[in-house]
């Protein structure tokens, strides 16, 4: 496979300070590249495309990584569907379309697993894409990231731009966004399990009937997969990062509540939505294409973010106290 150094490029990765970013930000710092530009949304509102010209103007990357989404949990996506569209959709396009103009050598976007139909056969194939309308509740931010792989392709037929689109299934690690309102299911479990044994709670509660799958993926194993990619992946077709398992929200609430330490029952309510069916990836292509596999069990990651959050949990409730 044909490889692009990155060493002395100028790096754009946009949402940078993020989640998911900053681990992508701390692997290109090891490639030696000549600057890494990771503004924040404060600085610089990527729904302007104004904005978005004046960034490529100032930083003149040789390659972006398009990282930054509004995003969050399946609560937040009922909740905000029009924001979540609108934000997404116009990131995407003005960021990609200016670092057209900028002759931006390589462009790395970055879609969801959401994107996929509510209903696609396991493990999920990247040709399975078009098959169908995405789960209800995630369709305005799934569909608004896929416009990413629309855009792409097109500015790779018509201007021969050398754009990639990856598709990440659900990230957890430690670092990862624990807000009661915008969380994904595990970090959302994990702040539940352990607020309920710091207050001797009996009970547990999660959302919908615990008969839905998901695959996850550890957020460093994430971000060298990007980075792998960034080098090493240089087609139109999509490609899926994830581990190829599958975890069942119920088997998924018991293993959190284990490594916690949580004595109490748990209790599912079935008038909360479940969300997508089953989601399972095949990532035959990552590993064929750019040689990537994960390698963080689940076991192991999720008893790093456990610890993470729980020291972090203590840090929070300290400089609360000496508030008080």
């Amino acid at each position: 496979m044909d490889e692009i150094s990155l060493r002395n490029k100028t790096i754009l990765v946009t949402g940078g300070q993020g989640f998911l970013g900053s681990h992508v930000v701390v692997l290109l710092q090891k490639e030696s590249p000549k600057a890494i530009i990771s503004p924040s949304s404060k600085e610089y509102d990527l729904r302007s495309q104004t904005v978005c010209e004046e960034l490529m103007k100032k930083v003149k990357p040789d390659i972006v990584i398009h990282l930054a989404a509004n995003v969050g949990g399946i609560g937040y996506n009922r909740e905000f569907p029009g924001l979540l569209f609108y934000d997404n959709l116009t990131m995407g396009v003005h960021v990609m379309h200016e670092a057209w103009k900028a002759k931006v050598k390589k462009f790395v976007a970055i879609g969801t697993i959401c994107a996929y139909p509510k209903f696609t056969p396991v493990p999920f194939k990247e040709a399975y894409l078009w098959n169908g309308y995405p789960e209800e509740t995630n369709a305005p931010y799934g569909l608004a990231k896929k416009m990413l792989l629309v855009q792409s392709q097109a500015y790779r037929t018509q201007y021969g731009f050398n754009s990639i689109f990856l598709l990440p299934v659900n990230l957890y690690g430690p670092g990862d966004n624990f807000d009661n309102k915008s969380s994904h299911v595990i970090p959302a479990l994990i702040k539940k399990f352990v607020t309920a044994k710091e207050k001797k709670e009996s009970k547990v509660t999660v959302w919908g009937t615990g008969a839905p799958t998901r695959e996850f993926l550890y957020v460093e194993d994430g971000a060298l997969a990007i980075v792998l990619a960034t080098k090493r992946y240089n087609k139109p077709e999509p490609v899926n990062l994830g581990s190829s398992f599958e975890l069942s929200i119920h088997e998924l609430a018991h293993q959190i509540g284990d490594v916690v330490g949580f004595q109490g029952t748990i209790e599912f309510d079935v008038t909360k939505p479940d969300g997508q069916p089953r989601r399972k990836l095949d990532v035959s292509r990552a590993d064929e294409e750019f040689d990537f596999k994960s390698s963080t069990s689940f076991e192991v990651g999720l008893k790093r973010t456990v610890e993470w959050y729980k020291k972090e949990f203590r840090i929070q409730n300290l400089k609360r106290h000496d508030i008080l």
